[in-house]
């Protein structure tokens, strides 16, 4: 097993783009947010929990998560969110340390959009925070799920602070048209590998 690596960053950063060109160069990335939609579904343990502390309409009659409903129900109340994150929470980053345990490479990167929230980057070698203007972002997130400015702003306002991010990470990749992606995320290779 290598570095653990965790990579995060708020709503329309770019994630996801910038986990792509690690993955790229053979580097082994785990996405937690998806990993968390397939525990919800597979996991005996998660569902049950879920079923108990949201009712069974959380479940369609098929067995699949009734994402919509949920959502609506947790995210205009802070203490069903709560709910909801305790239940998830534990149950991704003890998957998530299972998979990093088994990876061969010299290092591996674990995606979350909550990983600062959530505590798991206390389990993690190094954090990388992916950060983009705050007008950037929200010009991507609104064609991206085709909502409002507004909506958008919503959401941001849920998550942690960008300073409080900031002064929690390693390193900070800049997705803002300004700087290389490439070029950042090529920087940051080397000098991982050269860690090990």
């Amino acid at each position: 097993m290598g570095l653990k690596i965790g990579i995060t960053g708020g709503i329309g950063v770019g994630k996801s783009i910038v986990t792509k060109l690690f993955k790229v160069l053979g580097i082994a990335t785990y996405d937690a947010d998806k990993e968390a939609k397939d525990i919800m579904i597979k996991s005996d343990d998660v569902r049950k929990a879920l079923v108990e502390t949201f009712s069974e309409e959380v479940y369609f009659d098929d067995g699949s998560l009734n994402r919509a409903w949920l959502s609506a129900r947790v995210f205009k109340d802070e203490a069903e969110l709560k709910k909801l994150n305790a239940i998830v929470h534990p149950a991704v980053i003890k998957a998530a340390e299972d998979w990093a345990e088994a990876q061969q490479g010299p290092y591996s990167l674990k995606e979350a959009a909550l990983l600062f929230e959530s505590g798991s980057y206390k389990s993690l070698d190094y954090c990388i925070l992916v950060s983009s203007p705050e007008d950037v972002r929200i010009q991507r997130v609104m064609e991206r799920d085709q909502v409002s400015e507004e909506e958008v702003r919503h959401r941001m306002s849920k998550q942690m602070p960008e300073e409080e991010k900031e002064a929690l990470a390693d390193f900070i990749i800049y997705n803002d048209d300004q700087h290389s992606l490439i070029e950042q995320v090529m920087a940051l290779h080397q000098q991982f590998l050269s860690t090990k």
